[in-house]
């Protein structure tokens, strides 16, 4: 497995909110959440697993693509994450030459020009389940808080 996850980042900051959202789950202090009320059917929840799934294989695929179009450039994975890191934090410093951030900057352009399509895919797997982006984000968003809600996908999931 390539290191692509640092870059994951880079494409997933627009990913509906899904998969981040769900990722985060178990990482926020309970203080900062706030509770999200859903009632969820059986059925439904089952709904949210199966697009769930979908969408991590539609996040896997785009990790890939993206690992190889840094890879492509000529860039190392790692050298790649820390110009990105450094062009997102204004007080970070990282030596980058003239012909690095003109290569990162195509390779931003060229992962956000895909951006497009990942979201068609992510929004895809959520309609082919039955649900809407609106109700999956408002079930993701629940999750975060709902310990009973995450107890029922956990059953579901490994079912």
């Amino acid at each position: 497995m390539i290191k692509s996850k640092k870059i994951a980042g880079l494409l997933f900051a627009f990913a509906l909110g899904t998969a981040g959202v769900f990722a985060q789950t178990q990482q926020l202090p309970q203080q900062q959440q706030q509770a999200v009320e859903v009632d969820v059917s059986d059925e439904e929840l089952s709904k949210f697993a199966d697009a769930y799934q979908m969408i991590r294989m539609v996040n896997q695929k785009a990790q890939q693509e993206m690992a190889k179009k840094v890879e492509d450039s000529g860039f190392d994975i790692q050298r790649f994450n820390e110009i990105h890191q450094a062009s997102l934090d204004p007080n970070a410093e990282v030596e980058v030459t003239e012909e690095e951030k003109t290569k990162h900057a195509e390779v931003v352009a060229e992962i956000e020009g895909m951006q497009g399509e990942f979201q068609k895919e992510m929004e895809s797997a959520i309609s082919e389940q039955g649900l809407d982006v609106q109700r999956y984000e408002k079930i993701a968003m629940a999750l975060q808080t709902d310990t009973e809600l995450q107890q029922r996908l956990q059953q579901l999931m490994q079912g």
